[in-house]
């Protein structure tokens, strides 16, 4: 079994992406899982194989401790670390060769409090990675890409398991677009022409420095576009998945 955490920040696809990807694996007969670990979603367009919101309810949280639904679901990620043992035993009972993990919708509720890294290294000893998405649309802005570029670092100085990064929705925007953005995570030269070309003042200072410090750090993290849409980009996904995770082989033969 191995376990893919699907992270980004609020409105970047997550929970479609995990839908339409795991039905795209299913149709190429692999043994797959869906997994939801917000507490807080209202509707999901999958049916997740495991839901943590059938271990926390958010509103009797609330209730029970005169909480708003911000610091509810803070206490949630903390019930949901309490359990993990209970929870990795049932996801490991699913026996799927391939599970997708969807994380909740505000990034910091999984990604910057304790719980969260606690939860992702003991659910199960099994291999893990991340697939970090990147909104194409907020994307288009190169001050938002770079802050965008250094939160998935702060993700990854998190979590450090290997992380993929994802441009996700790309069909919104005009395929020169997208490619100009995927040109960004692959040569940031052109990212810093970009900003010295389009900002000024401290903010073009500023995020020209951010690049050069993760360019210091040796931290590259090439990004591939999707589409949930569409399913475009879906094999290169599960590609590199595959080479992380199986060497290369398919993870249901």
């Amino acid at each position: 079994m191995f376990l893919v955490f699907i992270l980004g920040t609020a409105g970047s696809g997550k929970s479609l992406l995990t839908s339409m990807f795991s039905n795209w694996l299913k149709a190429a007969k692999q043994d797959v899982a869906t997994v939801n670990l917000d507490p807080g979603v209202m509707t999901l367009p999958y049916n997740p194989d495991f839901d943590i919101r059938d271990y926390v309810n958010i509103t009797k949280l609330m209730e029970e401790y005169r909480l708003g639904p911000n610091g509810a679901l803070v206490v949630a990620a903390d019930l949901i670390a309490e359990q993990v043992d209970t929870l990795g035993s049932a996801i490991e009972d699913m026996n799927a060769d391939l599970v997708l993990v969807d994380t909740p919708g505000q990034i910091e509720l999984f990604a910057f409090r304790a719980s969260g890294p606690f939860i992702a290294k003991e659910l199960t000893t099994e291999l893990k990675a991340i697939v970090y998405l990147f909104d194409s649309v907020f994307s288009l802005d190169p001050v938002n890409y770079v802050s965008n570029l250094f939160l998935s670092a702060a993700v990854y100085n998190r979590f450090l398991l290997p992380q993929i990064h994802v441009l996700s929705k790309s069909d919104l925007l005009p395929q020169k677009k997208v490619e100009n953005i995927l040109e960004w995570s692959n040569t940031p030269e052109t990212l810093e022409s970009e900003i010295e070309a389009k900002i000024k003042g401290t903010r073009r200072l500023l995020s020209r420095d951010l690049i050069q410090s993760l360019s210091r750090l040796g931290l590259s993290f090439p990004m591939i576009q999707t589409s949930s849409k569409t399913n475009d980009g879906f094999l290169n996904l599960n590609g590199i998945l595959e080479r992380i995770l199986s060497g290369g082989e398919k993870f249901t033969f």
